[in-house]
Order: C-alpha cells, then sequence, then structure tokens
C-alpha cells in the first residue's frame, strides 16, 4: 500500500541523516533535463526534472518521496528497467516530481535542486538507497547531520547545505507541486504514477504489471 501525504504545506524545520556508498550511475542515453519556460514540452511544466523524449508516445511523471520506502523499492527494481527499456529508447517521456510525505523530504528535494541538473537523479537514488541512514522513521534523530553527510558525497559543504534548505523559493515551488498534484490527480501517497494523463497506479506496482500497461499503450499507436 501507498504511504499517505503528511505536512502538505508545512515549511521545513527538519533535515536529512548519515549516507554512505557511491553515486548511482544512470546508464543509457538519456540525458536529465530541466524544463523552462521556453523550452517546456507537452506533459511537463517549467521546474521539472525529465529523461527521455518529450515526442515519446507515452508520458509518465512520477510523484515520489524520499522518505518513502515504496519508492525506494520502485527506484531499485523497476525504474532501471523502465529506463533501459522505454525512456533510453524514445518510447516513453519520464518526469519526476517531488510529493513530500514528511518536512525532511522538502529539505532533500531542496539539496537535489543545488546539484548541476546531470547529477539530479544520481543524488534521489543516492537518498533512496540510504533511506536506512537518514529517515528519521527510521529511527534516525539527527536528520540534519545525515543530510550534510550525504551532501559531502556529492562534494557539498555544510555551509551549501543549509543555504540550499533555507532557500524560501524552492520550499514554496515544491509545496505547489504538491499542492497541484492533489488538486489536479488527486496524489495523496507515493509513489503514483500519471501515464499520458490520466492512468494513476499507486503504490510499489511490479515490473510485470508497468511493462504490460505500456506495452498496451503503444500497441495502439
Amino acid at each position: 500500500m501507498s504511504r499517505t501525504q503528511v505536512l502538505i504545506g508545512i515549511v521545513v524545520l527538519a533535515i536529512l541523516v548519515v549516507a554512505g556508498g557511491a553515486y548511482f550511475v544512470l546508464g543509457g542515453s538519456s540525458t536529465p533535463v530541466i524544463t523552462t519556460s521556453a523550452t517546456t514540452p507537452a506533459g511537463a511544466v517549467p521546474g521539472d526534472m525529465t529523461l527521455g523524449s518529450s515526442k515519446a508516445p507515452i508520458t509518465i511523471i512520477e510523484y515520489a518521496a524520499p522518505m518513502c520506502p515504496h519508492c525506494a523499492r520502485f527506484n531499485a527494481e523497476v525504474f532501471p528497467l523502465l529506463k533501459s527499456s522505454y525512456i533510453d529508447k524514445g518510447k516513453v517521456f519520464y518526469i519526476f516530481r517531488v510529493f513530500p510525505i514528511g518536512a525532511p523530504d522538502v529539505s532533500a528535494e531542496a539539496i537535489a535542486r543545488c546539484q548541476p541538473a546531470d547529477n539530479y537523479f544520481q543524488f534521489i537514488d543516492l537518498l533512496f538507497r540510504n533511506q536506512a541512514k537518514w529517515d528519521p522513521e527510521n529511527g534516525v534523530s539527527d536528520v540534519h547531520g545525515g543530510l550534510i553527510a550525504v551532501s559531502r558525497i556529492a562534494g557539498m559543504s555544510a555551509e551549501q547545505v543549509d543555504a540550499c534548505i533555507s532557500n524560501q523559493d524552492e520550499q514554496k515551488r515544491i509545496m505547489a507541486v504538491a499542492q497541484d498534484a492533489s488538486t489536479r490527480y488527486g496524489v495523496s501517497g507515493t509513489p503514483t504514477l500519471i501515464i499520458n494523463g490520466d492512468v494513476q497506479l499507486a503504490g510499489g506496482m511490479p515490473w510485470t504489471e508497468l511493462k504490460a500497461k505500456l506495452d498496451s499503450l503503444l500497441a495502439k499507436k
């Protein structure tokens, strides 16, 4: 089952916790892109982080939370297959949006947005793979210290981390994205996939089920 939304509209107070390991390297041909008002493709909005061709016949929007264990499982088990089989092959245009289920998610996304665009998904992957070391729901108390430790892997100083977290404009953007998700699509938990604008799939969807859904849509094109 998906985890429900918590603290939509809250101003960030908490931060992340210890992480280890190395950056996950995105394979394949897709290059992360952050959209702007001048380059926004159909289905995306300014500020979206995307992968793949905007001309792909299928657009998938994933709403996820760095704290969400189901999202971490999807990231580790399903997303690599989705990327190699559909995104990199021009079949799926992928849009990733953070839907916070807790205040630390706002902090995590604010830090991720301080990364170069090419490193954004790597940083999100790093957070997912190290939830046990920073997620307060895993019993971690020093969220701020963990966030700094994770960010040091990405080459950031503690001062840079705090500056990212304190960015009021970024906090407002994150909350606006979450509010839009609730209003536009009725999103209440993560992960939620919006496929071609009107197909909603929530929770930990197995690869076989997602693949069948995508192949069915492609067969109708």
